[in-house]
């Protein structure tokens, strides 16, 4: 049972919408009567190989957090951004272990079809660019 984030009592479902990634839940406080909402998403159990060869569990945050960095200033909507985060989720759910470097790949192909700035960003920082001509190398690969 989900308590109420307000008083820690009890709470009632009293409205239930589901979408492709997750469920929303309108909910009550059974004692306060205050009412917020919860999602659900189902969880990813996927093991992420570092480059060096650690392993880490895969973080849906971690994820969210890169890419809205690299669309930080750039009139992307939230929304745009989330459903990059859920089909990347949806492309990992069948492994049970992924490289950091195929996630990275999926990211660039994502904010490639977003916003070629936001693409620049991840990429400047995901390909490590050593000098300005690696750079001009990636924007004329993006032209094409």
């Amino acid at each position: 049972m989900v308590k109420c984030p307000f008083c820690n009592a009890e709470t009632k479902v009293i409205d239930t919408r589901e979408s492709e990634d997750s469920v929303r839940r309108r909910r009550e406080c059974e004692k306060c009567e205050q009412r917020f909402t919860t999602y659900e998403r189902p969880e990813i159990t996927v093991m992420v190989v570092k480059k060096d060869g650690r392993r880490e569990t895969y973080s849906r945050d971690k994820l969210l957090k890169g890419i809205t960095i690299a669309c930080g200033k750039r009139p992307i909507p939230t929304e745009t951004i989330e459903a990059a985060v859920n089909k990347i989720e949806n492309s990992l759910r069948e492994e049970s272990e992924v490289t950091s470097k195929h996630i990275g790949e999926l990211v660039m192909k994502s904010l490639k079809k977003i916003d070629d700035i936001a693409y620049i960003r991840f990429a400047s920082v995901y390909r490590d660019f050593d000098d300005i001509k690696t750079l001009e190398k990636e924007i004329k690969l993006l032209r094409r």
